[in-house]
């Protein structure tokens, strides 16, 4: 593999001008350029970029717009055989890959739909599994492709909040998905990357979290590309930096994510972020990258150029020290952010780091239990066990157990599990014993969140039980409540000669839906979803006979409570 790694700590030499200055990005590999098509037959433009700061996760791909339309068609980005189809509730929905002979996938999520051939598979398949989410694996000879081959139609199912095709280009061996505009499938892009500010967090405490002090600086344009602070950033002993910095392909357009963030000292690389490659295992580390705490607070995000010790994110690819600074010497650094666009374009902000020395501080305060990353822990008294595995925190916590009273209709006191500011890499063992839970609703108990609703969980053994991925505070209800089904076209007796499909609302309280199923005469049928608007419809099989039939939908919660609508209809 060839390798080409460039640190630059300038833009450009010419940044006086006033159109945007574009500079080579860093790779790690060359891409082949022509070899993928746009999917689509519309200009590509961006809603979202590949990795974009996502709630949960680093976005994998680029939102390409398709004129706010759902059906537009979509055509195989090379040749290659489909290797997979997938159908989700929420997630990508409609979703399919395609293994190219160049060693790279294409993936194609939220469609609204397949072609013929796609669309027989996935169906036997739903009717073989009686489900509607299926995830289907194919062999090479099954169904092959050329560049251009129309696919299906771009949508809005799953996950997605309006129309378009999320495109993704993955590594087929590692299944790491890779920055789409490196392989040519660019946007027209003359804008400089925008940054808003950036922030100094205090790290002589080893341990971050939402105590570590931290003061935001706003910066100030002085010219295309270029910022500057109104004053020196004064440091003392160990510190970290952060910045905020957004991306835009044209004015006014969506808020992007950047390609890549550099940072200097005195001309010497502390930490280099790029955002080509990523890894689906580890993106959930993004809660370690950003200032979690920062942005639980007040929802901007705040990427962090230093790095937790326990979190996995590959993304780094210069970090001195973990992008700790430690200053010596009691004089004035000069400091510089440089941020890149995948179009190289290019903003840098130069500013100034007085340090002012100071004697070793005295070992911070502990409050709770020390909590190590990198070992297993575990806490237990009368009414609450945690087990935390090695790899869950991101770093060392100093753990805070405490009790609240017991809320209106639960079954336990509020157990204050650390706090929600905190964020964890993947899920522990929580359990808690209730009190005074009749035996008849054992098995509809649930441990809630009051910060996030139903956590899940079940009994057994005197406690309830759950893995979970978040600290915050927490209790046992129960969930009795079955979900609600309600017609939008349908009705008893009605006749459906002039309907191709009929539709239902279905909701849920608490726990959430866990299954449905149609039958017509008491033969199963698909029922298709769409969770985001609660939608729920079957259509029609040409070959229903006229006459007089029989439907039932019944749909279940996740503790069995079950519902169940039964009507007679004709054709």
């Amino acid at each position: 593999m060839k390798k080409r790694i460039a640190i630059l700590a300038s833009c450009a030499l010419s940044l006086f001008f006033a159109q945007a200055q574009k500079r080579d990005v860093i790779t790690s590999r060359d891409y082949p350029q022509g070899y993928f098509r746009n999917p689509l037959n519309i200009a590509l433009d961006a809603s979202g970029t590949f990795g974009e700061l996502r709630t949960t996760h680093f976005h994998a791909g680029d939102d390409y717009r398709t004129q706010q339309r759902i059906g537009l068609p979509l055509h195989a980005a090379a040749d290659g055989f489909v290797s997979r189809i997938r159908v989700q509730i929420g997630g990508g929905g409609n979703s399919m890959y395609i293994d190219h002979p160049n060693g790279f996938s294409s993936v194609y999520l939220h469609m609204d739909g397949f072609n013929e051939v796609l669309t027989a598979i996935v169906r036997a398949e739903q009717f073989k599994q009686r489900r509607f989410d299926v995830d289907v694996t194919l062999t090479p000879e099954q169904v092959q492709l050329t560049k251009g081959q129309y696919i299906g139609d771009a949508g809005n199912s799953g996950g997605s909040g309006g129309p378009h095709l999320h495109f993704e280009i993955r590594d087929t061996k590692t299944q790491h998905p890779l920055n789409p505009q490196l392989f040519g499938l660019r946007f027209a892009d003359n804008f400089n990357p925008t940054i808003n500010s950036i922030m100094l967090y205090d790290l002589n405490d080893e341990l971050f979290s939402e105590n570590t002090p931290r003061k935001s600086f706003a910066v100030r344009s002085i010219g295309s590309g270029r910022y500057a602070l109104q004053s020196p950033v004064q440091v003392q002993a160990k510190f970290g930096l952060g910045i905020s910095t957004i991306d835009r392909h044209r004015a006014g357009g969506f808020q992007n994510g950047v390609y890549s963030i550099e940072l200097f000292i005195d001309g010497q690389a502390v930490s280099t972020v790029v955002f080509e490659e990523l890894d689906f295992n580890t993106s959930r580390g993004i809660h370690s990258y950003i200032d979690y705490p920062h942005w639980k607070k007040t929802k901007a995000k705040i990427q962090k150029s230093f790095k937790d010790p326990g979190n996995v994110i590959e993304i780094f690819k210069t970090l001195k020290d973990r992008g700790v600074i430690y200053l010596t010497e009691p004089r004035t650094y000069d400091a510089k952010y440089v941020v890149k666009d995948v179009a190289g374009n290019c903003s840098e902000l130069d500013f100034k780091i007085q340090n002012n020395p100071v004697p070793p501080a005295a070992a911070p305060k502990r409050y709770g239990e020390l909590f190590s990353y990198n070992k297993v822990n575990t806490f237990e008294q009368e009414a609450i066990k945690i087990n935390i595995p090695q790899g869950v925190l991101y770093d060392d916590v100093d753990f805070l157990y405490s009790t609240a009273p017991q809320p209106t209709n639960a079954y336990s006191i509020t157990h204050r599990v650390h706090n929600s500011l905190t964020p964890l890499f993947s899920a522990y063992n929580l359990s808690i014993k209730p009190t005074n839970l009749p035996a008849h609703l054992q098995d509809k108990a649930l441990i809630a969140s009051a910060e996030g609703g139903a956590e899940g969980g079940k009994f057994e053994n005197g406690w309830v039980t759950v893995n979970t991925r978040n600290f915050g505070n927490f209790y046992v209800v129960v969930d009795t409540i079955a979900p609600t089904i309600s017609p939008r076209n349908f009705s008893a007796g009605k006749s459906i000669a002039a309907q191709r499909k009929i539709d239902f609302t279905i909701s849920d309280n608490f726990s959430g839906i866990q299954s449905f199923d149609g039958y017509i005469d008491d033969q199963w049928v698909l029922m298709e979803y769409d969770s985001k608007n609660k939608h729920l419809w079957h259509v029609f099989d040409s070959t229903l006979s006229k006459g007089t039939h029989r439907f039932k939908l019944v749909v279940k919660d996740w503790k069995d409570n079950e519902k169940v609508y039964e009507v007679n209809f004709s054709k």
